[in-house]
């Protein structure tokens, strides 16, 4: 196979990649593959190469490509992240893969080829599966017909192991300083804040994101927070303003950016177990308001 340069991109990855092309120059496709790593490290741009390496095209707007996101589902639709943003959607909980976006791949593999010899879906973010879902995926990864699927995740044990044991394994690292460097400085942010690039621990993507997410966060409510409350009315007001002010995505960030920064100042492992505590109630569909009032009335200085 005549292997486009469509990796030449991608730093740090080099393992990752050799195991692809080495597929692609044997034409050995694997019917399934788990690319799984660290978010924001190259599994997502990894795919994209891929992907035009086999349909030997630089688009990815193509007939035999599905892929799924994860969604959120608002009176009965299912939205993206992005189109969540763009509707204004206040987001309370995270976003899931779900049953009926498996039922839509397997319609999609029902179907044969139309311009290339075969189909390619990716699951982005395949450990936000419920079971129902990840039991009908697989189902398909059983007999997958004539399509290649790659899932995208964070570590091996984030999926069902029955699911794992039916891909070949694509691990990706986080980078080193120096192509984090580099791949910061091209993509245009350069002296990023120390924090935020402790936060990102050798990931491009999350370093971007994170300062995505401090910019979302007045200085003022970020400051105060950073120093603590000192009595329990200002922690019942940072309480508030927090759940009001922030949607779930960024309070989830913030918990983390609050761990490196207490740190710090504090160097106090209790209040980290607290920050903990307080990711795992918010991710556990716990009311926001409640989350922040009794974590912060733990936290008065």
């Amino acid at each position: 196979m005549n292997i486009p340069n469509s990796f030449s991109s991608i730093l740090g990855q080099s393992q990752a990649i050799t195991l692809l092309q080495a597929g692609l120059k044997r034409d050995r496709v694997a019917p399934a593959y788990l690319f799984y790593g660290a978010p924001g490290v190259g599994r997502k741009l990894t795919a994209k190469a891929f992907i035009q390496a086999l349909f030997q095209r630089s688009e990815l707007n193509h007939p035999d490509l599905l892929w799924i996101e994860p969604t959120y589902l608002e009176k009965g639709k299912m939205l993206t992240v992005t189109e969540a943003i763009a509707a204004g959607l206040q987001r309370r909980a995270a976003p899931q893969v779900r049953l009926e976006q498996i039922r839509q791949l397997t319609d999609f593999l029902n179907h044969s080829p139309v311009r290339s010899n075969r189909l390619v879906i990716v699951i982005e973010a395949a450990e936000t599966m419920a079971e129902a879902a990840a039991n009908g995926l697989l189902k398909t990864l059983e007999e997958p017909g004539n399509a290649t699927i790659i899932l995208i995740a964070p570590t091996l044990t984030s999926l069902l192991p029955t699911l794992i044991s039916r891909c070949q394994l694509i691990p990706f690292r986080r980078l080193s300083h120096q192509d984090l460097a580099t791949v910061l400085e091209i993509a245009g942010y350069e002296n990023l804040p120390q924090e935020i690039l402790a936060l990102a621990q050798g990931s491009p993507g999350a370093a971007i994101n994170a300062y995505s997410q401090y910019q979302a966060i007045a200085p003022e409510l970020r400051q105060a927070l950073e120093k603590l409350p000192r009595s329990p009315q200002q922690a019942l007001t940072l309480a508030k303003q927090v759940s009001k002010d922030l949607d779930f995505e960024v309070q989830i960030w913030l918990l983390d950016f609050l761990q490196q920064s207490l740190w710090r100042s504090h160097a106090n492992s209790q209040i980290l177990t607290r920050l903990e505590q307080a990711a795992k109630q918010l991710q556990g569909y716990v009311q926001p308001r409640l989350v922040w009032e009794v974590l912060l009335l733990d936290l008065i200085a």
